[in-house]
């Protein structure tokens, strides 16, 4: 009887012993995952943006307002993140190495070991620390941040109800942990409103840009119109102007029939209005207002349907003229230099075209590419290319002169008057001039010294 009730009591033992390590590894497990949420929570509010918090509470989505609420508290809400990993980081050490000295006694005591003697506790700790690390860093750290990175928007959504819970309870810990946190801060001159995010610079944006292109998410057309964009409020009159060379204007000392014939000639909207040349401005004429006029009438004087010329000075941003535009109504305007002598004029059109790209009527001709790819690290450049888009075509710094055009880089490298046949070397490129009208270099050939190199291959590519 003793001896039945011996084995019984054994029994009871062995029982209660193996409910123990069940338990213990549940709890373990419990830990990891706990572990896991908390780093989720943190990743995913680090990650979000307002914006998108605020989208997710206007669509009505499940437990948005949680997340909003969570995230107008960052401090403390990435306070309770923190404590709630620290807190099941070192519960999950304690509970693992005990769990599995118990789990591997009865191997240690096949090998021959002696229960409970030191070295089963060492082979515990290494199994246990080998065994929960990897579990800890996979499943509590690797793949919930992983994921809250990736997909930070349901992440933020699920995990803010129980994070609101965690809030409520750690909140006298978080209080104490931020006062001493803002102590530590202060002595590297850090006030306590520092924000979490940061501000993305115009190159960052342009980056985000580019990754969102390639993965689909923006079109080509998209992608070129933000960047144009980006571009835009860059760039001044001088650089977008119809240079003065090209400007057809109606002069005043002509009869009406030969100003007709000129504007029939050139088919513009609307013509610039002179006294012999563009050194003497009066006025902007829309042809829509001699539309009623006999087209022999000697008598009639051009002067009494003109509108007021505007000005602006050449290195005025465009964004700025834009608005002058739209201020004025008037969709032509004059571009002055230092000395007040006109130098060209700007449309409407000239600056559209710099975000939505050329934008030719019925009349225009049709012209060819400013930048022609003729073989293999060989171009053939218009002259009046602005040369940032020359450097930007060819992958080179050329721009050594406070110059604006292809042009304009080649006469202040040879310091002369343009002549055809002239070539000018740069580094990584030789510049050769193909054509020239009215000493203006009209056509440049452009060849790379490393075709190898070649910029607009790898972009292609």
């Amino acid at each position: 009887m003793d001896w039945i009730l011996l084995a019984a009591d054994s029994a009871n033992g062995h029982d209660d012993e193996t409910s123990y390590i069940i338990w213990m590894i549940i709890l373990a497990i419990f830990l990891v995952v706990l572990n896991g949420f908390f780093v989720a929570a943190e990743f995913a509010l680090v990650k979000i943006r307002p914006s998108q918090i605020d989208k997710m509470v206007r669509d009505k989505k499940p437990f948005a307002k949680s997340a909003q609420w969570l995230a107008r508290r960052m401090d403390h809400a990435l306070s309770a993140c923190q404590l709630g990993i620290t807190m099941a980081s070192l519960a999950l050490g304690w509970v693992g190495e005990p769990a599995f000295a118990k789990l591997i006694e009865p191997a240690w005591l096949w090998f021959g070991g002696e229960a409970g003697s030191n070295a089963q506790h060492i082979v515990a700790f290494i199994v246990a620390f080998s065994v929960i690390t990897s579990l800890h860093l996979v499943v509590g750290e690797q793949a919930p941040k992983i994921f809250a990175i990736r997909r930070p928007d349901p992440m933020v959504r699920w995990c803010a109800p129980l994070m609101q819970f965690f809030y409520y309870f750690l909140f006298p810990f978080m209080w104490v942990l931020n006062w001493v946190t803002e102590i530590v801060l202060s002595w590297f001159g850090l006030g306590s409103d520092a924000d979490h995010g940061s501000v993305m610079t115009e190159e960052e944006i342009r980056t985000m840009l580019r990754e969102s292109h390639s993965h689909g998410h923006l079109t080509l057309s998209e992608h070129s119109l933000i960047n144009a964009v980006f571009e835009f409020d860059d760039l001044v009159c001088r650089l977008v102007m119809v240079p003065r060379s090209e400007v057809h204007f109606l002069d005043v000392n002509e009869s009406f029939p030969r100003q007709l014939a000129r504007a029939k000639e050139f088919k513009h909207t609307r013509f610039p209005v002179c006294n012999g040349s563009l050194d003497d401005v009066l006025g902007v004429v829309h042809m829509k207002d001699v539309l009623g006029v006999a087209h022999d009438d000697e008598s009639f004087d051009i002067r009494n349907v003109m509108r007021s010329p505007t000005k602006v000075p050449e290195t005025m941003p465009i964004s700025q003229v834009l608005r002058h535009i739209q201020t004025t109504h008037q969709l032509l305007t004059f571009v002055v230099d230092e000395y007040g002598t006109t130098v060209g004029i700007i449309t409407l059109e000239n600056i559209l075209e710099k975000i939505v790209g050329p934008v030719d009527d019925e009349f225009d001709t049709v012209d060819e590419p400013e930048i022609q790819e003729m073989t293999t690290g060989q171009f053939l450049v218009s002259g009046s290319t602005p040369i940032a888009d020359v450097e930007k075509a060819l992958g080179l710094n050329l721009d050594d002169a406070d110059v604006d055009t292809a042009a304009g880089v080649l006469m202040a490298r040879s310091g002369k008057v343009p002549e055809k046949g002239d070539r000018v070397e740069f580094d990584g490129v030789v510049a050769e001039i193909v054509e020239v009208k009215k000493d203006h270099a009209e056509r440049i050939r452009f060849t790379l010294t490393d075709a190898g190199d070649n910029p607009v291959e790898d972009e292609k590519h």
